[in-house]
């Protein structure tokens, strides 16, 4: 990631917490949008936003658009998804438990790493 221009957004909130799960997709696109790198690192239950079949079955709103389609234009603008290696031991979860639009597995250091570098850090 490029320093400068850098945002990343942390999405801790997952299933449970549907009205949480729209906006840190929007922001990512937005950012991306605005020609900053930017991506999404998922921790704690935010890694079953990326299990498969999840996603598909969300909206923040009733009525509203599929939290799987906040995703994947999120991708579409070169948004990059990262999801936390303890978290997926925490859901019992291995890669291929994971949607297509999730760019890999990082660890503790990396997420750090990340974080510390970028311009703006969102959490949700």
């Amino acid at each position: 990631m490029d320093d400068e221009g850098a945002v990343v957004v942390f999405v801790t909130s997952g299933p449970d917490l549907p009205q949480r799960c729209a906006t840190p997709f929007y922001m990512a696109n937005v950012a991306a949008a605005m020609d900053n790198d930017a991506e999404v690192i998922f921790q704690i239950d935010g890694v079953l936003l990326m299990k498969k079949g999840v996603a598909e079955n969300i909206v923040a709103k009733e009525g509203g658009k599929r939290i799987i389609d906040f995703i994947r234009e999120a991708k579409e603008a070169g948004v990059e998804m990262y999801v936390c290696s303890a978290a997926l031991q925490l859901h019992d979860m291995t890669e291929d438990d994971l949607i297509e639009e999730c760019d890999g597995v990082v660890g503790a250091a990396y997420m750090t790493d990340q974080g510390m570098d970028a311009s703006l850090v969102l959490c949700y």
